[in-house]
């Protein structure tokens, strides 16, 4: 009988991503006053909350453009926080027809905000509605096909869209002009990351040293999401292999064996400059080429790798493809050739 109910107990066990993401969302600040960094862009979101409360009302519509990992998302949530209503999360590629923006548009209350990631993906049916609902606050809804379809007006209660989007040039200008504010966010310097990181271990309880801190937010690429997930790598490490405390030996161990060096590159950074340094002799070389060098779409080599190798000047786009530059065959130990120290 034991058997039989024991074979009968189903455990799951949570998923690795879920736990990853259960714990970033812990670490998010939930007010204006505990978002580190981005000091312009909480000065001006700041002054555009305080008015919409002063009159009552909801806030205008927000565009939050940069790169990923630099709290967007956040943002939206600490919105909705500060103005005390529901928050509802979509993005871009979610949204295939205007029915699905319809029906999420349909279930929002007074003063909710709407938070759509990555809005530049919208389908064209569904940024034409998006557009008369921002406006007007409310949509046409068609039922039917053909010379006898009808369209029901669907009158909406004020809302507030937040859109967020890493390619702010692919969004639409009808799109763009019908946000009242568009901040971008920078990437962090190096002293923000450290005020990221510090902020983070006192919310898991575990103190950490200056030079620790300091050690894991100048390899975190400017990113706080970055700096956050090294910092978990960290915390693992001193537990696991240390004593417990977050001390620079236990930062430096750390990421050592999850290989972000010293420049905040990791694996694919660094396999990207061996292959342009060493197969192809500094470049030019073409994307796909590159790519399939490495292992991995082409995508993710440009949207993941390269906007960060071409920031800290370890490669150059050109016309004819990419080059590397003479810090790139430096920062492998090897002798670059006399014309890449032109790209010093």
């Amino acid at each position: 009988m034991a058997d039989e109910f024991e074979a009968s107990v189903n455990i799951v066990a949570p998923d690795a991503g879920e736990l990853e993401r259960a714990a970033e969302a812990a670490l998010r600040p939930k007010r204006l006053s505990e978002f580190v960094g981005q000091k312009v862009v909480r000065d001006q979101l700041q002054l555009v909350l305080d008015a919409a409360r002063a009159r009552g009302a909801s806030a205008d519509h927000v565009l939050l453009a940069g790169p990923p990992g630099l709290g967007k998302t956040t943002l939206a949530m600490i919105i909705a926080a500060e103005m005390g209503t529901s928050l509802r999360l979509t993005s871009g590629p979610a949204i295939q027809h205007a029915g699905d923006l319809a029906a999420i548009l349909s279930g929002l209350q007074e003063g909710d905000v709407l938070f759509i990631d990555e809005i530049h993906r919208l389908a064209r049916t569904a940024e034409e509605m998006l557009y008369l609902a921002m406006e007007d606050f409310r949509v046409d809804v068609v039922v039917g096909k053909g010379p006898g379809a009808t369209s029901i007006p669907l009158t909406l209660p004020p809302f507030t869209v937040v859109g967020a989007t890493t390619r702010s040039g692919l969004l639409p200008a009808p799109l763009r002009d019908r946000f009242g504010f568009t901040a971008h966010l920078e990437f962090y310097s190096t002293e923000d990351l450290e005020m990221v990181v510090r902020r983070s271990a006192e919310l898991l309880s575990t103190p950490i040293d200056a030079k620790a801190a300091h050690e894991i937010a100048s390899r975190s690429r400017g990113t706080p999401r970055i700096a956050n997930r090294l910092l978990r790598r960290v915390v693992d490490y001193a537990q696991v292999r240390g004593n417990g405390q977050l001390t620079l030996e236990a930062a430096r161990g750390a990421l050592e064996l999850f290989e972000v060096d010293a420049f905040g590159l990791d694996r694919l950074d660094r396999a990207v400059l061996d292959a342009m340094c060493r197969r192809f002799a500094g470049g030019p070389v073409g994307l796909t080429t590159l790519a399939v060098t490495v292992g991995e779409e082409a995508e993710t080599v440009e949207t993941v790798a390269e906007p960060y190798l071409v920031r800290e000047g370890f490669i150059l786009r050109t016309t004819r493809g990419r080059m590397a530059t003479a810090k790139a065959w430096k920062h492998l130990g090897l002798t670059p050739p006399a014309e890449s120290a032109l790209f010093e």
